[in-house]
């Protein structure tokens, strides 16, 4: 089996970044005209600044408002407005799900794809995939594409004005970055390219781990007053960049797995992809069997910065049976990434280690008020 690292072309990050978006493509040389997919936030906050700097370069654009949800119909609701403004360059702009949804019209279109986030809540900007929800916000697929895209801008001085919940799920994401890839390595499972792993591709994941533990708590502070300092833009780039060349040069495993299954509790919709992921890292590790000192090192930074360590958390509390074999049955279906645990996996094992990581959280928690 071939290693395969894959990345953008391009990473640009810093204050004001937006301000360049025009410069930036014109290096790279991406055609007009353009079609912007924007979220309601994303608009409101960027559509003059765009004017600006698109206009400066001389690209000409149509704004496409999200829809709300990274599904199929909405994916084919871009494409019919690209082709109607006779887009040749998409630009994602907003969350994870804004950029899943831009970049599975791009492949569709063949164009190329910018990924401009506003927040740094997840690690979706740099990968070659989207994933698919149905329009009631369940999963449904992995979509793999054949390049990463062609540029990602990230402006900190909007992350730095978004909500810190936001980047607190960023970091939720990130965290299971180095666990997932730890776990694929060792086993020699293929990545999310199909090749094994490299070491710059662990480097990076476990590079992501520890400036989550170095830098989390003073970038939630940040985030507080809306200002961008040094941690803050160490946070940005593990949340953005080293997580998503981390899963996806290396792997996903049990976390990520356990975040599908979540999506089929209903309870569980108001939460974002990474507080989910956050719980399943925490599932993983009791699966795998992690040292206590380990599993203290997760609670305690997730706690620490916000991120649910119970399914309380997760809005599951007092979850029926019934449903959590419907989680579990999920999170284990042919295919999904939880296969990449170096033992066989059941539904009963996962659903016997959801309940054994909340009652972890709950201890947790219950010890750190007295």
């Amino acid at each position: 089996m071939l290693s395969v690292f894959c990345s953008p072309s391009r990473y640009t990050q810093g204050r004001n970044a937006t301000e360049s978006l025009g410069a930036e493509m014109a290096k790279l040389g991406l055609p007009a005209p353009v079609l912007i997919v924007a979220s309601r936030s994303a608009r409101r906050l960027l559509e003059a600044t765009w004017r600006r700097a698109l206009g400066d370069s001389g690209f000409s654009f149509a704004i496409h408002d999200f829809g709300g949800e990274c599904s199929d119909a909405e994916v084919a609701r871009i494409v019919a407005s690209a082709k109607a403004s006779g887009a040749r360059t998409i630009v994602g702009s907003g969350g994870g799900k804004v950029l899943d949804a831009a970049r599975a019209a791009a492949a569709d279109l063949d164009t190329p794809v910018v990924n401009c986030p506003t927040v740094a809540s997840s690690d979706a900007p740099c990968s070659a995939l989207s994933v698919i929800y149905t329009d009631e916000g369940v999963f449904q697929e992995y979509r793999f594409y054949r390049k990463n895209p062609d540029l990602v801008l990230v402006d900190s001085q909007v992350v730095a004005a978004g909500p810190a919940r936001l980047l607190a799920a960023g970091m939720g994401d990130a965290l299971a970055t180095y666990f997932e890839a730890r776990t694929c390595a060792a086993g020699s499972v293929r990545n999310m390219r199909g090749g094994a792993s490299t070491q710059s591709a662990l480097a990076l994941a476990e590079l992501c781990y520890r400036t989550l533990q170095a830098d989390g708590i003073e970038a939630m502070s940040a985030v507080g007053l809306n200002v961008v300092t040094p941690a803050l833009e160490r946070i940005i780039e593990a949340n953005t960049l080293l997580s998503g060349l981390g899963f996806e040069s290396s792997g996903l495993a049990a976390a990520h797995a356990v975040h599908n299954g979540l999506t089929a509790a209903p309870g569980t919709h108001g939460y974002y992809h990474g507080e989910k992921v956050a719980f399943g890292t925490l599932v993983q590790l009791v699966m795998e069997g992690a040292s206590r000192t380990q599993m203290q090192d997760v609670l305690r930074f997730s706690t620490a910065v916000g991120l649910p360590v119970t399914l309380a958390g997760i809005g599951c509390d007092g979850i029926e049976r019934e449903l959590l074999e419907r989680v579990a049955e999920r999170a284990t279906a042919p295919g999904e990434t939880i296969h990449n645990e170096p033992f066989e996996v059941t539904a009963r094992m996962v659903s016997d280690a959801v309940l054994a990581a909340d009652a972890l959280g709950r201890d947790w928690r219950r010890s750190n008020r007295e």
